[in-house]
């Protein structure tokens, strides 16, 4: 594994509350921002770094992601947690991270909305499911 590791949901909102520094960098699209919900660190008086990962509507990997990272203060020694829908992009993107120096930086399984259901539903797991603060982007 070329990142710190894979955490639930729980526990990578469970560590931003305990770690004042700890980042949560959601690598979602725009889109999914605006039209399925962010995560809400509002009670941690905190918000998430927004960084695409891939960009919207091409799918194109973010060439300045890691430059984007640390323009919104993503340090070095911090801890960063990062999110996507599933838990797929979030994993490039700890890859990506840890490759340029940045964390230990975990990803979130499962990402904001989880995997498919038996019926196509997002319904199993993730920050959502999990009922983990979220608002409507």
């Amino acid at each position: 594994m070329s990142y710190a590791g894979d955490v639930a949901p729980e526990q990578a909102f469970a560590a931003l509350q305990a770690v004042p520094d700890a980042v949560l960098v959601d690598v979602r699209t725009r889109a999914e921002w605006t039209y399925v919900g962010l995560p809400d660190l509002a009670a941690l008086g905190r918000r998430a770094v927004l960084v695409e990962w891939q960009r919207f509507p091409d799918g194109t990997v973010n060439d300045r992601f890691v430059d984007e990272l640390r323009e919104a203060g993503v340090a070095p020694g911090v801890p960063v947690y990062f999110l996507c829908r599933s838990g797929v992009r979030s994993v490039a993107a700890a890859e990506a991270a840890t490759a340029a120096g940045l964390g230990p930086a975990y990803n979130v399984a499962h990402g904001f909305e989880g995997p498919l259901d038996e019926h196509g539903r997002r319904s199993l797991a993730g920050w959502k499911i999990s009922g983990l603060p979220w608002r409507q982007g």
